[in-house]
């Protein structure tokens, strides 16, 4: 998902599929995280009670809402490449997206491009603490590696740190409060049980995979 903004999509535009798959294929197989293991531990969890799908190989990570007037039965999820962390970050948005957002493409937002001010980027922050909270739970429970995205090229964060640190903190109260019909929760166990043999994501956890 890209540099939210809270004003409604007026015409949302789908990005193309990469025409052949991105050298970092290699390096992910590797590592032992591969993309395609997401989409199918997603369709798992979510695809027959949200119907929804995971999907890869896109230029720009893109939502698209499942419409019958465009013949759309299921919703998609669409994540750059094959990239495992872009995949992990675009189902925490889905996990915050409400049922109303997620009837819209893309969450009904659109977003800002690149070369924020400070104000524009302090908001960018404030909305992104919550999906990123999700994502380091997400890291945590597969043992992946997690930095803050403040995604302005332009212009680095100029609070980076207490962005990290209210990442961290969301992080650990999402792990204690919610309960496991939470979809966020639901994910992170299927994650945890798949990639750590473990039933549910411990606080320890973020601590070991944050940078």
């Amino acid at each position: 998902m890209r540099s939210v903004t809270l004003t409604q999509l007026s015409m949302p535009q789908l990005t193309q599929p990469l025409s052949a798959p991105s050298s970092s294929k290699r390096s992910a197989m590797q590592s032992g995280f591969v993309s395609v293991d997401l989409e199918r531990l997603f369709e798992q969890c979510f695809g027959q009670t949200f119907r929804t799908q995971l999907c890869g190989g896109a230029a720009e990570p893109f939502y698209q809402a499942a419409s019958a007037e465009n013949g759309n039965t299921v919703a998609k999820i669409f994540y750059r490449a094959d990239y495992f962390r872009s995949a992990m970050h675009e189902v925490a948005h889905w996990c915050v997206a409400g049922e109303a957002r997620r009837k819209n493409d893309d969450y009904g937002y659109w977003y800002a491009p690149d070369g924020r001010n400070a104000e524009q980027q302090r908001e960018f922050e404030t909305l992104e603490v919550l999906p990123q909270a999700w994502e380091l739970t997400f890291c945590a429970a597969v043992n992946h590696p997690f930095d803050v995205s403040v995604d302005n090229l332009d212009g680095g964060a100029e609070n980076l740190r207490a962005f990290k640190q209210a990442v961290q903190i969301k992080a650990r109260s999402l792990l204690a409060q919610h309960s496991v019909n939470h979809r966020g929760v639901r994910w992170g166990r299927a994650l945890a049980q798949h990639y750590r043999g473990a039933e549910v994501v411990l606080p320890e956890w973020l601590d070991a995979v944050s940078q």
